[in-house]
């Protein structure tokens, strides 16, 4: 590890697992200093203890505004500043039926954290750096922002709402010096995409991780996968210097699942073709 964020501070929502985690581990090891944000007191609590003095934890709802300012305010005061905002907090919801079976039940729960607690982050952090010089926002999105498919409907559209959000905030910020970027990660193995029911016993949630593992991958062209160290360096490059003329862009993190179909068509044509000539 270097120092690539020495002397810059940092928010991390939704930092207590998954990708969040990651990303305040890699940020710390890299010198900055992090205000890790989450509703997961527990695992916040134990993170900031093993990070030591330069990871703070504070206790957010992203869907609720005030909260939201207040822990701009609480970075802004622990650690003298804020440059780098990391809109990570992102729920999938509970309903993973057909649409026309969904009851919209979870809509204003969803909604609130994934875009609302977007919004408001971008605001919150913004109106810091325009008056301090700038500085940089990355949003968390995801392919389901980029691809249509089935179910999931107000995850989808949550996230492709955050995608244009992001881009029209690029636009709007960049004469306050402030880059604003979004990622859309795919099928990266966190709690948020086990799909494990709770209640069910580590051997049971194992073969559910192995299952699921390996239905992502039939459409994934590069078969390796992918976790959320991967995407935490990506965070790393995309707030850093190195990225210092990228804004308005959104990056897929995804093993090349929005480049295209990953099955060989023509292949199949082909085959098909043999077999009926040989008939």
């Amino acid at each position: 590890m270097g120092q690539e964020l020495a002397g810059k501070v940092a928010i991390v929502t939704g930092g207590a697992s998954g990708i969040g985690r990651a990303t305040v581990e890699l940020f710390v090891a890299e010198g900055a200093r992090v205000v890790l944000a989450d509703v997961n007191e527990a695992q916040g609590q134990e993170l900031v203890a093993q990070l030591g003095p330069h990871a703070r934890f504070k206790r957010t709802d992203v869907s609720k505004k005030d909260e939201v300012e207040a822990l701009v305010a609480f970075a802004i005061e622990q650690f003298g500043g804020l440059h780098i905002m990391f809109n990570n907090a992102g729920i999938s919801g509970a309903q993973h039926a057909r649409f026309l079976d969904d009851k919209l039940e979870d809509f204003q729960h969803v909604v609130g954290i994934n875009l609302f607690g977007v919004m408001v982050g971008c605001q919150a952090a913004a109106r810091h750096m325009s008056r301090n010089g700038g500085g940089v926002i990355l949003n968390n999105a995801s392919i389901a922002g980029v691809l249509p498919g089935q179910a999931l409907m107000t995850y989808r559209a949550t996230k492709a709402a955050v995608i244009m959000l992001s881009k029209s905030l690029a636009i709007d910020f960049a004469e306050y010096n402030i880059r604003l970027n979004c990622l859309a990660p795919g099928h990266i193995r966190t709690p948020l995409t086990s799909f494990a029911p709770p209640g069910i016993s580590p051997e049971v949630a194992e073969r559910v991780k192995q299952a699921v593992g390996a239905a992502f991958d039939v459409n994934q062209p590069l078969k390796r996968t992918g976790r959320p160290e991967d995407v935490a360096q990506v965070v790393l490059f995309m707030v850093g210097d190195r990225s210092a003329q990228i804004t308005g862009t959104v990056l897929p993190v995804d093993g090349g699942i929005t480049a295209g179909d990953p099955v060989n068509h023509l292949r199949e044509i082909m085959e098909a073709r043999a077999q009926a000539l040989a008939s």
